[in-house]
């Protein structure tokens, strides 16, 4: 049950409500063979393809081979993946009870700026959203300059995303090892893997020169 309010959460972000009602009335919730092959071709040109298809081919009837719409949904799934765990690092600041001292102290100023780092990334990837449901509206109408251009914005703050999270493990490199060290970059570390899929998935996506 968890997981289908997620599942329904993301696609809200992305398509309006009876957009989203017509796609389940025409197409299975999974999506023809050909859906779930398109998605695994593209995921295919990502450095993570398993994380890629095992988080996007349950969306194969809301993307039905539509380059901008796994690019869109892929944005979708990672903003909700950094943003759970920009989450966690708020709680884990305020109930994490660190010395002022040595290691610790190292720790707590790690944890501080992965966070700030996670924040930024999450408005990055929230703009990347919002620029693509702008390209969606638009369509074929936006034109070939104001395509590029708009893609070119979503490529840029979806770089910027990648590169905020890795500073934030960046920032533990001279922290001893510690249970908290190791929470936090292994829980980074794995929305890292979206976030760059996204992004491949949004070049790609432009590399068409077109929407």
């Amino acid at each position: 049950m968890k997981t289908q309010r997620l599942h329904h959460l993301i696609l809200c972000l992305i398509f309006s409500a009876a957009a989203f009602s017509n796609a389940v009335d025409e197409a299975p919730a999974t999506g023809t063979d050909g859906d779930a092959d398109f998605i695994r071709t593209s995921c295919n040109t990502t450095l993570y393809p398993d994380v890629c298809y095992t988080s996007l081919s349950r969306y194969a009837n809301a993307v039905q081979q539509n380059p901008g719409q796994l690019a869109r949904i892929a944005i979708a799934v990672t903003l909700s993946k950094v943003h759970r765990t920009a989450s966690y690092l708020t709680n884990l600041t305020r109930v994490t009870d660190y010395s002022a001292e040595g290691s610790s102290s190292l720790a707590a100023q790690a944890l501080r700026d992965c966070f700030s780092n996670l924040d930024d990334a999450v408005d990055e990837i929230r703009g990347s959203l919002k620029q693509m449901r702008q390209i969606g509206a638009a369509g074929a109408g936006a034109g070939t300059g104001s395509f590029l251009f708009q893609m070119s914005n979503v490529q840029t703050w979806m770089s910027a995303a990648l590169t905020d999270e890795e500073t934030c493990t960046d920032g533990f490199q001279d922290v001893a090892e510690c249970p908290v060290k190791v929470d936090v970059c292994d829980r980074v570390t794995k929305v890292k893997k979206f976030t760059s899929n996204a992004l491949a998935l949004v070049n790609r996506y432009a590399n068409k020169g077109m929407p």
